[in-house]
């Protein structure tokens, strides 16, 4: 038994020793590092550009990379805009030697006389809007405090009846006893109601 079990270590060990040492990575490894390179950085960056990344002179700062890029992605869009503007613009207004032949002939007056007409007529529509928005507020408001002073009438004629018919039902004679004459009705009253619906 001793035997069987020194040849099976021998082996094993030989096994092991030639398994780390020896073994070329697999396939799969391989792929499986490429694949985690772009993940993880491709490998970051050199000594020498660690080394200098903050220096005045070198050539590599992520923050003024940074600035860059910023800058430029502003740059597009600002000429982006502005050459919305000028399509707008060319678009809106008619091209200079059509403004030049209607200043002779006097049509641009007539424009800008359309123009101011225009804006009159804008701005009373938007007065008649206003007022007519405003009429309806305050007869809704008017409405409103109408209901409100129902309810409250309404209120103070069932706090009255409550009263009245308290009084009545507190009364009591001179010996300390209850009428039972407004208790009674009271009842008569309750059960005829009742008896209606």
């Amino acid at each position: 038994m001793k035997n069987r079990s020194r040849k099976n270590e021998g082996t094993s060990e030989s096994f092991n020793k030639s398994d780390s040492i020896d073994r070329p990575k697999s396939k799969t490894m391989k792929k499986k590092q490429k694949n985690n390179l772009p993940r993880l950085g491709a490998g970051g960056l050199s000594l020498h550009a660690f080394a200098n990344a903050k220096s005045k002179d070198n050539h590599y700062n992520p923050a003024l990379i940074k600035k860059q890029r910023e800058f430029y992605k502003n740059a597009k869009k600002v000429n982006k805009f502005k050459k919305l503007l000028k399509q707008q613009n060319e678009q809106n207004d008619v091209s200079l030697p059509q403004r030049m032949i209607e200043s002779e002939n006097g049509v641009e007056e007539d424009r800008d006389n359309n123009k101011k007409r225009i804006r009159k007529d804008a701005s009373l529509r938007l007065e008649e809007l206003y007022k007519k928005k405003h009429e309806e507020k305050e007869k809704e408001r008017l409405e409103r405090e109408a209901a409100i002073k129902a309810k409250k009438e309404e209120i103070e004629k069932a706090e009255s009846r409550r009263k009245a018919m308290r009084d009545k039902m507190f009364k009591k004679t001179r010996k300390g006893q209850p009428v039972m004459k407004y208790r009674i009705e009271h009842l008569l009253e309750t059960i005829q109601d009742s008896t209606k619906h």
